[in-house]
């Protein structure tokens, strides 16, 4: 009996090599990095509404009011034109500011942007009269409830001029935010409560 080792001459096959090592992912790569549709869905992330101005609709904004009457509040405001601020005055101060306070409807709006916003609009007084400009833009609030309008102030009439988008537009989504939140944000730091607020004070010449 032979001691002789034999050796296995089968070629090994091209299927039996080990594949070559696949190459290393960058950490910068942009594929990686990239956030996904449902980010802040996935990460728990909510957005916050922090900021919603007072002011009346860009002169080239597309608007649309909320049309639920509990989004709506006829108030006694105080305005300081200078510094284009409207403040919200608690109702026991009514009596004591009286010649300084404005009757005003406090509208939600939102443009195509989804920016929301309050629009002040002057309301008639005592005597039921109300001028051109007021007038005009309680209509162009009328008709946001329904359509998406825009509202440019047209010198040479005295009154805004307002249009209505002919476009199929989407309907706006104003969110979960109730009007008592949205005026607590809107008017944050500017509520009148007693007769010593800065901008009483103000009025008085006193700062």
């Amino acid at each position: 009996m032979s001691n002789t080792l034999t050796l296995n001459k089968t070629p090994i096959s091209a299927t039996a090599t080990e594949s070559a090592p696949a190459k290393p992912v960058s950490m910068f790569d942009p594929a990686a990095l990239r956030l996904s549709q449902n980010f802040s869905d996935s990460a728990g992330v909510k957005k916050l509404l922090t900021t919603i101005p007072v002011r009346k609709p860009n002169k080239q904004d597309f608007v649309r009011v909320h049309p639920d009457p509990a989004f709506q509040l006829e108030t006694a405001v105080l305005e300081l034109k200078e510094d284009r601020e409207h403040y919200l005055v608690a109702p026991h101060l009514w009596a004591d500011l009286a010649g300084e306070l404005i009757p005003k409807v406090l509208f939600t709006t939102m443009n195509r942007q989804k920016v929301l916003s309050v629009w002040a609009i002057r309301l008639p007084g005592e005597d039921g009269k109300h001028d051109d400009w007021n007038a005009s833009a309680l209509e162009a609030a009328k008709m946001a409830q329904k359509d998406w309008v825009r509202v440019s102030a047209n010198m040479n009439l005295g009154a805004y001029d307002v249009f209505q988008a002919t476009g199929n537009l989407t309907e706006p989504e104003w969110g979960d935010m109730d009007f008592t939140k949205i005026l607590e944000v809107a008017f944050k730091g500017r509520f009148i409560n007693d007769l010593e607020h800065p901008a009483l004070r103000r009025l008085r010449g006193e700062v």
